[in-house]
């Protein structure tokens, strides 16, 4: 029913090859995503399976539509309408003529033959994630409102408003939003455009500005008065540049598996894929919030600490002399006669932290804790502890479902 086109590779990624193919009894040109499933986890075969549910559910306009998916020994085919205009910031510096005006998202709707932004070079760059997918909370149409930010930030001076190369620091970036508008690129820009990409890169998705907003906003729909019509020839050569360190960057970032070249996978420990990256993030997320708890218990404040547990958490320490303790009764007692009552100075040092994360809502981490505080003859002590720590992810937020303490008390009682 399918055949590939002799010689014709669209795009290479992360697992995967995108070739074209023809329908056989119609001649018409599609995109086949082939997928190399030799060695994917059971985990990795259902979001493969997850995605191909999805895009089948997918019809719109502006959409690549899925249309057969295939599963072989060793291969999964994924069938998709193609897409041939090639990246949007390839087809600004190809013009003679670019202003403020022509980047607004209508206008590069219209100047683009009506090509899929999924099919220019957008689809799961991570420079483009929002705070809430990096954090691994529920998201919407929200998620596209901030890309189409980041996009539109970039039409306006030819560069990123979040960039490093290192992708953790990346989402750090842009999980605090941390971006400005820096001189002297942006001088020329008028305060209308930097309004609307502030309310796009908004990082509460519920005070994000909304589609039908934006449409509205004096940027968008007063092109003639609003806009700047002066061409932006320092955009386009710095286009040029991002265009340049993006095509450098991209096969030092990515696994490539090229089932149909034959070219072997890359066991490069510098290269990496978008979900190593994740891991490593998630991994410094449970590092804070444990820094946070240790935190909460010197300063005796257990409000902000029983935010941080679960409320059936349970615990083997030294305080509870061998037993299983469940519940936050047995911590509230120490925190109220002792740590609560305590004026004098702790402070706490975590030592060679272990994380391992156990699946997208799941972690453990493993540490020495030093523990400095003043006796009740005004001397200096240090006690040390081992203690490893189990966290859960509920609603967005991390909690510490159990706790295992092995050393001197956590609570100096001198």
């Amino acid at each position: 029913m399918w055949a590939p086109v002799p010689s014709c590779c669209q795009a290479r990624g992360a697992f995967s090859v995108v070739r074209r193919c023809v329908k056989l009894c119609t001649g018409h040109e599609y995109a086949a995503k082939i997928i190399n499933t030799k060695k994917l986890s059971a985990r990795d075969h259902q979001k493969l399976e997850r995605e191909a549910r999805i895009c089948r559910l997918l019809k719109h306009s502006n959409i690549v539509r899925l249309h057969d998916s295939i599963s072989e020994e060793g291969f999964h085919y994924l069938v998709f309408d193609l897409v041939t205009g090639g990246e949007l910031f390839e087809d600004i510096v190809a013009r003679e003529y670019y202003s403020e005006a022509d980047a607004r998202p209508c206008a590069v709707a219209h100047t683009c033959n009506s090509n899929t932004l999924g099919g220019r070079g957008f689809a799961g760059t991570p420079g483009y994630l929002s705070p809430e997918v990096l954090r691994k909370e529920a998201y919407g149409k929200p998620v596209d409102i901030w890309a189409c930010g980041v996009i539109l930030y970039i039409l306006l001076v030819g560069y990123p408003p979040f960039w490093d190369e290192d992708q953790h620091k990346l989402y750090q970036q842009i999980k605090a939003g941390a971006y400005d508008f820096p001189s002297p690129e942006w001088d020329t820009v008028t305060p209308e455009a930097k309004n609307l990409i502030n309310q796009m890169l908004t990082i509460n998705p519920a005070k994000r500005i909304t589609a039908h907003e934006a449409l509205k906003h004096p940027w968008v729909c007063q092109r003639s008065t609003v806009a700047s019509m002066m061409h932006r020839q320092e955009t386009v050569e710095c286009l040029k540049k991002f265009n340049a360190r993006r095509k450098l960057k991209e096969p030092q970032t990515t696994v490539i598996h090229n089932p149909v070249d034959g070219i072997k996978e890359s066991s490069d420990s510098a290269n990496t894929t978008i979900e190593d990256e994740d891991a490593k993030a998630r991994k410094q997320e449970i590092i804070k919030t444990t820094e946070q708890l240790i935190e909460a218990v010197n300063n005796g404040d257990f409000e902000a600490y029983a935010k941080i547990c679960d409320p059936g958490l349970t615990s083997f320490e030294p305080e509870a002399l061998g037993n299983l303790v469940e519940g936050m009764d047995f911590h509230r007692f120490y925190f109220e006669n002792l740590l609560a009552k305590n004026s004098k100075p702790i402070h706490t040092t975590i030592l060679n932290p272990h994380v391992h994360v156990i699946g997208e809502d799941a972690a453990c981490i493993a540490y020495i804790r030093l523990t400095q505080y003043i006796d009740g003859q005004g001397r200096p002590r240090t006690s040390q502890s081992e203690e490893t720590r189990v966290w859960h992810r509920r609603d967005g937020k991390w909690q510490n479902v159990h706790f295992h303490c092995s050393g001197a008390p956590v609570a100096p009682l001198q």
